[in-house]
């Protein structure tokens, strides 16, 4: 099987094309696990097939680290444009992708005839509780205690077509996403389990932010993350609707526009290929 290894501000994705060759879906769980183990494997945070599709330019399927399936991921359809694009499969600067979350549409930036920056329309937040999904009564989650072995902690959900647990802290690096990740990932309340933000607000416009992912543990960016950080940030009042969420390894501009729609900016490149046997 023939595979291309594409990074997105090091949140890292092998991408499989499945325009040219036949590829068994029903194995991709396994193939997940053996593939992105960083020891035996190729080494990423997910395995994603792009397929073709009756309803978009391409359809593309994720599969986390742990061999669960992802609705959506920001950073690797920011690749997967780049790729469709250079590799003459798609040849347009606004890509249609079908995904579990619906069809998002990135869009190429290029200087000098090189991909510099991908710009993705993320869609609508989804913010009712039952939207997340989250357990409780009905309305928006900002704000709100939730209990982790004994301590109580505020949260705010918001879903960009998977589910997201936003903790505002004073300081991010003293926070341990390791510890603390997977108990909010696992916690009752996210009957579908939650990716994890811990979010330090820097200024009306710029945000540190850490990430648990569900299915992959610690990453080093999340898109869909930073997505649900800018339009949490915003509800709780701390930022404008126009933030640079700062990752360990670089930024994403992220826009929640008047139209509704989260806008994400940012880079994505694409490292190496090979053949894995299948």
């Amino acid at each position: 099987m023939r595979f291309t290894k594409v990074q997105g501000l090091g949140n890292d994705f092998v991408l499989v094309n499945g325009f040219e060759q036949e590829l068994d879906l029903d194995r991709f769980p396994e193939l997940a696990v053996k593939i992105c183990d960083r020891h035996f494997g190729v080494g990423a945070d997910g395995l994603v097939p792009l397929l073709p599709s009756r309803t978009a330019d391409v359809n593309m399927r994720i599969y986390n680290s742990d061999g669960s399936e992802a609705e959506m991921c920001g950073n690797v359809i920011r690749c997967a444009a780049k790729y469709l694009f250079e590799h003459d499969l798609v040849k347009k600067k606004k890509i249609r992708v079908e995904t579990l979350a619906g069809i998002r549409i990135p869009e190429l930036i290029i200087e000098n005839g090189q991909v510099t920056l991908v710009r993705v329309d993320m869609g609508e937040p989804r913010l009712e509780r039952a939207d997340i999904p989250m357990l409780g009564a009905p309305g928006r989650v900002v704000d709100e205690e939730l209990e982790i072995d004994g301590t109580a902690y505020r949260i705010t959900a918001v879903s960009m077509g998977n589910p997201h647990c936003i903790i505002f802290v004073p300081d991010v690096e003293a926070v341990s996403p390791s510890r603390l990740g997977p108990r909010f990932e696992t916690h009752p309340a996210f009957p579908r389990k939650t990716n994890v933000e811990f979010v330090q607000v820097l200024n009306r416009s710029e945000v540190n932010m850490k990430v648990w992912e569900r299915g992959a543990g610690i990453t080093m960016a999340c898109g869909t993350g930073a997505c649900a950080t800018g339009v949490a940030s915003a509800l709780n009042g701390y930022t404008g609707r126009l933030v640079t969420v700062h990752l360990s390894t670089g930024a994403l501009l992220i826009e929640w526009a008047g139209d509704n729609h989260v806008y994400m900016t940012g880079p994505a490149e694409e490292v190496f290929s090979g053949v894995y046997p299948f």
